[in-house]
């Protein structure tokens, strides 16, 4: 008999999934996959560890519904078809809000469901889709523990004058405060560089998480100092659709003067904003890359200059930087986008190996230079399943 862990990671309209088997205390990936377009064309997709497409179908949602528990079932439906002699051991989530004080995964009961569904306000339009999904699998599987693992965990910890804004206390006090997300990648990407790069890993270095969704963090000796995101995935750097920091008077000004309610505002902000919003074009920087535009030009230009900007702060958060990590969608695969900060980062001292970038090498700056320059590719399933793994055994 095979033992598993299910890894299940929810967006707004996506379900991401990863089964791993278990063999001690190694993971090895069997299958993973997803399904996008939850809500409006539902499409499913599943690989095996070696990349084979297993499943590749739409559905109509008419037929198999089109909600995040309804994608949960057909995903049960799924895995009993395609696994014989396999027993699932555990369930572990992505929950991308932990509030103020989780900053380590946690087995899931009904005061851990309780203290999410409390803090809903804090992440509206992410967190009731974790509870979903948490929910749907507890019916399924009623026996089976299921894991939580925060977003925000790895940055629990910071000094109060890194995490406050400057509103009174008792907003603070009221979780008003900058959370950080992405905690997970940046986790994963640590305790992978202790392993190819033990003394950067206990240095100083900034990794840049770049991809639809884009943030960066300024992590010292494997601990977060700072990081771009705050209190919502909204702030630092501008993403596909989203539009990074702000200055609180548009919002008012929005409001006072084109009398946008808050809906449509928040639907400004995270769905029309960012590259989408810059270019007019698209929210994929593939796209804006091969595009001859002079809008695509300027909202790639917008892009790399807050990374360079947001590479600058947090390098004075650090005192100094040892390594600067890329990773994620953007940051693994556009050696363009890497050329183009490198360059801009030239006075840190930062010297790139243009072969090396263009060929995706690990390492990427010139040999004997300091900061070094890193390509990690994250891999944040894995690392829920690790964490799910160790509070079985704990």
């Amino acid at each position: 008999m095979t033992y598993t862990i299910l890894v299940i990671n929810v967006g707004s309209s996506s379900l991401k999934f990863s089964v791993f088997g278990i063999q001690g205390k190694r993971l090895n990936l069997i299958f993973k996959g997803g399904i996008e377009g939850i809500g409006t064309n539902p499409h499913f997709t599943a690989k095996d560890a070696q990349g084979t497409v297993l499943t590749n179908r739409n559905w109509e949602s008419k037929i198999h519904g089109d909600g995040h528990g309804n994608a949960l079932k057909t995903l049960q439906e799924w895995l009993r078809k395609h696994q014989s002699g396999v027993s699932l051991r555990a369930v572990g989530h992505r929950v991308v809000h932990g509030g103020p004080e989780k900053s380590e995964p946690a087995i899931i009961d009904d005061t851990l469901l309780a203290t999410l569904e409390s803090i809903v306000p804090l992440m509206p339009l992410h967190l009731p889709h974790n509870l979903t999904a948490i929910r749907a699998v507890a019916q399924i599987h009623p026996k089976i523990p299921q894991v939580a693992c925060f977003d925000t965990a790895f940055h629990n910890g910071h000094p109060k004058v890194v995490d406050c804004f400057g509103l009174p206390q008792e907003l603070y006090k009221n979780g008003v405060r900058r959370y950080g997300f992405h905690g997970i990648s940046y986790e994963y990407i640590t305790r992978t560089l202790k392993k190819i790069a033990p003394s950067l890993a206990a240095g100083r270095i900034v990794v840049a998480h770049l991809g639809s969704g884009a943030s960066m963090c300024a992590i010292k000796n494997g601990r977060s100092i700072d990081t771009t995101m705050g209190f919502s995935a909204l702030d630092g750097l501008p993403m596909g659709t989203r539009c990074g920091s702000l200055d609180p008077g548009v919002l008012l000004y929005l409001i006072q003067e084109h009398g946008m309610a808050p809906d449509t505002v928040e639907e400004l902000l995270y769905q029309k904003s960012g590259l989408l919003g810059l270019s007019g074009i698209s929210n994929d920087l593939r796209d804006l890359l091969s595009s001859n535009q002079t809008a695509a030009k300027e909202a790639i230009d917008y892009f790399v200059y807050r990374v360079g900007k947001e590479l600058g702060s947090l390098t004075a958060a650090l005192g100094g930087l040892d390594g600067l990590i890329f990773t994620a969608g953007i940051g693994e695969n556009s050696n363009e986008i890497r050329k183009r900060v490198c360059e801009d980062a030239a006075w840190l001292g930062i010297e790139l190996d243009n072969v090396a970038n263009e060929q995706n090498q690990v390492c990427i700056s010139s040999r004997g230079t300091s900061p070094s320059v890193w390509i990690i590719p994250t891999d944040e399933e894995h690392m829920i399943a690790l964490h799910t793994l160790n509070c079985l055994e704990s």
